[in-house]
Parts: C-alpha cells; structure tokens; sequence
C-alpha cells in the first residue's frame, strides 16, 4: 500500500471519527432548543414530544405492469452521529426513506397517508410526469390520499416532500430514491456481480430554515438501502457504512445505483482505488460513460457506476467534496478473496 493511499485513507476514516404548502404559523411557533453543537435548533411544540416508531412501506406488484406504494409520513427521532439525535420529518421512520424499485412502464398506484400531528406533507416523484398542481398536492394531518402515475423513463431518481418551504420538508429529512430499471436492461447486466444502492443527503441545525437557507450543513452522510430482502439498509449517519462495511470479492464487478439527494449542495462521486468501468448518468442506458475516476452528481443528481474490484483491501468510498468527507460523507467497502 503506497504512502498517498495511506494518507488518503487515514483521512477519510478519521472523518468518521470526528463527525455529524408551509403552514402559515410555522415559523412563529418554533421553539428554539439548545445542543451542544447549536443553540439555534428549533423544534415545533407540536413536535417535541413526538416520536413515531417507523411506519413499514407497503409495496406490492398487483400486475404485470402495475405496483402499488403506500408510504407514511411521520415524525421520527434518527441517530445521525453518535450521541446526536434529529428529530426528523421521515417517510416511513427513515431519512432517507425507504427505496423504491419499479420497471419502466409500470404504472404507480401511489398512496400517501400523513401521520404528522402538526404538518401537512406531499411527494413529488422525479420519476414521472404528472401536473404537481395536481397530483403532488399537500395532504393535511391524519388523512391520506392516492394518485396514480407512469414510470415511463429508466433511471435512478430523487423523490421528496414538495410542500412549501420545499428546502425544509427535504433538509429535515423527507427524501428518498426511486430506482425505474430499465424494460431491456443494461448492457452490462450480464457482467455485475454484485449490487449496492448509496445515497447521499446533508443535515443542518435542527429545523432551522435560515441555516438551511444560507449556512453549511453540519454533517454530510451516506446511507445504502435495500435492493433485496437481507440487504443492509441504513438511515444517513456518519458511522453507519464505516462500522459495518459494504463487503465484496476480489475479481467482482459492483454495480451502486448512486442519488444525490442533497438538498444544497453537489456530490463528487469517488471510490478510491479503482476507476469505474461503466457510468450510466440519471441511470439511464442511453446515457452510458467509461473509464471515469469521479462522477459529478448534482443536488437530485442520480447514476449507475460499475466498477471492478481487483485486490482485496479496504475502498472508501468518497464524495471528492474532501469538505464534506470531513464531515461524514464516507463509506467504506472491503473486499476479501
């Protein structure tokens, strides 16, 4: 192991070590509280005492075609650094929340029950075309509503809270990825071994919309959700994906579909120690690059990237953003013969 990786990896786990429609009386309600990281922390008095244990998504295939979703929003505290507690506006008790995998063309029939005692919540699906004003529309507390949709394009897409101040529905944790795949594949399909999702999402003081606005986000993270049944499937911490990490083989090719979920800021994709084969930019086939070292992932930004794993050892995995790998956005993969 050559003397820069040494420096580069130190650098990268020692970031694990040191990290972390709006109702119209909102802001005049919040309640500041003090932390030992900020005292401007704000949690609503019709929040502070909630905490909702993690609702289950509801997803069932009812056809060829056809998926039904059903996912809750709540209020639910989440360990984001050890010892530091959000108390998160969720889908379904996570933050992110829980992955949704469909094929293109399938149609969505999409429900949304909202247990938030206080908020009203939405969801705005990049993944579709639909009339916000219409089907992304706010539900009020302790009601639900359906709408159904067509996933017509393949990728890998941000979903999130589209309720106003829209930055504050998806900072205090109402975001999530939607994976369409692909009706005929991607080419490589036959060569990847092994498939992870990673996604990665910013935190700010606690509720508090102008350090949302207009400061920089105390912890940046990574968080990987289940593909399949068994597969890890963590919220966005600091330490989640350093304490128990993605595991491989040497001579494997990994596929990660990969979101930025952001809400403010880009994402430099970068694993250490390799260079990716194939790159599938939004994780469309059409989109197809190779032989990249980092991809640049916008706020929303999603990708296929596909790589090969060739000796055994430790790769982080980084976004080149070096700032926010110090404040957390790292995960670590081990590959072992």
């Amino acid at each position: 192991m050559n003397k820069t990786f040494v420096a580069l990896l130190s650098v990268v786990l020692a970031a694990g070590m040191l990290a972390g429609c709006r109702s119209p009386s909102e802001s005049d309600i919040a309640e500041k509280t003090a932390s030992p990281d900020h005292a401007a922390n704000q949690v609503m008095p019709a929040h502070r005492d909630v905490n909702q244990k993690p609702t289950p998504v509801k997803i069932e295939r009812t056809g060829a075609h056809r998926v039904k979703v059903e996912m809750t929003a709540q209020v639910t505290d989440i360990e984001i650094d050890k010892g530091v507690t959000y108390k998160a506006w969720t889908f379904n008790g996570q933050a992110p929340g829980p992955l949704i995998v469909v094929r293109e063309g399938d149609t969505i029939e999409f429900t949304l029950k909202n247990l938030d005692p206080a908020m009203p919540h939405s969801m705005d699906f990049h993944a579709v075309h639909a009339a916000p004003s219409k089907k992304f529309i706010n539900i009020a507390p302790n009601r639900s509503k359906t709408f159904t949709y067509q996933a017509s394009s393949p990728g890998v897409f941000m979903y999130h809270c589209g309720t106003d101040p829209v930055l504050q529905h998806i900072a205090n944790g109402m975001h999530g990825v939607i994976i369409v795949k692909p009706k005929d594949g991607y080419p490589t399909d036959p060569q990847v071994d092994r498939e992870f999702t990673l996604i990665q999402n910013e935190w700010y003081a606690n509720n508090n919309l102008d350090d949302m606005t207009d400061g920089q986000p105390d912890y940046v993270v990574f968080s990987t959700k289940a593909l399949k049944k068994g597969d890890p499937n963590t919220n966005g911490t600091t330490y989640s994906l350093k304490e128990k990490p993605l595991e491989a083989k040497v001579g494997e090719k990994i596929r990660i579909y990969v979101n930025n979920v952001g809400p403010n800021h880009v994402s430099s994709f970068h694993v250490v120690g390799t260079v990716f084969d194939d790159v599938y930019r939004d994780g469309n086939p059409d989109n197809r690059l190779r032989g990249m070292q980092t991809v640049m992932l916008p706020a929303s930004g999603g990708a296929v990237v596909e790589f090969t794993v060739k000796e055994a050892g430790i790769y982080p995995i980084v976004t080149h953003q070096f700032h926010h790998a110090q404040k957390g956005a790292v995960a670590l993969l081990k590959v072992t013969e």
